[in-house]
């Protein structure tokens, strides 16, 4: 696990009264980006001021599994990927790639992000104006990170350099049987109930993790923790997956500190919606058929807008 590039993509959401994502960047001149950037994440998505480009293709993410190791890391629940070369299950596994949608290079699946409110109102970071999902839609988010691996030769390296981080968000909706490669991760949560905390993930389908759609928005934005790097492409899917009320509350027991000191309860760990200004909304792929024919070409006609699916 690359700890370095995880502690940066997660930041500290507030972890004193009066430091939060408004603070980040008064309070470390490095994080300057996250008050003064102008692309900045995550934002509200309006779906007025989307653009339809015909020459988006589908996402693509390999289907293969993969093994790594999840952990409370006392700021957020992250999956991380084992290095292709040192599993931890004592054979090197083939990595997970991401190509196609608005990416000009292939990224390299790195790790997962959770997302989640304490209380029911709120929880997920990219919004979506003039849609109206179900306010549990609005409880949690996952988000899936890669680096750009035809530039850059890991994670870390990428974190801070032009086109380095695809980010594909993913939001939670509420419902009676979970997407089960999410059920994976939330079945090992009382295993890592304390900060610093981990427990391994074994032959997880980060493809299934994807709702069942094409359907996407895109726009070019930054990490949303410390130190708000202006380097991510991120496609916000238009359908959520679901989770359990059993999964939501485990969740919402996980604690900041050790059993010793366990401080407060993780979570809360999103950060607001930042101003999209005259940054370009795009609507992504219109055909559903995608992954189930994913060796076929990418042409296709439809050019009629994307609509928020519940």
């Amino acid at each position: 696990m690359n700890r370095i590039s995880s502690s940066l993509l997660n930041g500290l959401w507030a972890v004193t009264v009066g430091k939060g994502p408004a603070f980040w960047g008064l309070i470390n001149p490095e994080w300057s980006l996250c008050n003064k950037g102008r692309r900045q994440s995550p934002v509200n998505l309006e779906p007025q001021r989307l653009l339809f480009d015909p020459n988006l293709r589908i996402l693509h993410i390999d289907k293969h599994r993969i093994s790594g190791t999840i952990t409370n890391t006392g700021h957020s629940v992250i999956f991380t990927a084992d290095n292709e070369t040192s599993s931890a299950y004592g054979t090197p596994q083939i990595p997970v790639n991401l190509t196609g949608g608005p990416l000009s290079y292939r990224y390299r699946f790195h790790e997962i992000h959770v997302h989640y409110g304490l209380h029911d109102q709120f929880g997920s970071e990219h919004s979506v104006e003039g849609y109206t999902f179900p306010a549990e839609a609005r409880h949690a988010t996952i988000q899936i990170f890669g680096y750009n691996s035809q530039l850059y030769a890991n994670f870390s390296d990428a974190l801070y350099r032009a086109q380095g981080i695809v980010g594909v968000a993913i939001l939670l909706q509420l419902g009676d049987l979970s997407n089960p490669e999410l059920r994976m991760l939330t079945d090992q949560l009382e295993r890592i109930r304390y900060g610093g905390d981990e427990a391994p993930v074994r032959r997880i389908s980060v493809r299934d993790l994807l709702p069942d759609t094409e359907h996407y928005m895109t726009y070019e934005g930054s990490t949303t923790a410390p130190a708000c790097y202006e380097t991510v492409t991120w496609i916000v899917m238009n359908k959520p997956i679901y989770i359990t009320k059993q999964q939501l509350h485990a969740l919402r027991r996980l604690m900041q500190g050790g059993p010793d000191h366990p401080k407060a309860p993780l979570g809360n760990n999103f950060r607001p919606p930042q101003p999209l200004l005259h940054r370009p909304l795009i609507a992504g792929n219109t055909t559903e058929r995608g992954r189930r024919n994913e060796d076929e070409t990418d042409e296709h006609d439809d050019t009629s807008l994307i609509v928020f699916e519940p």
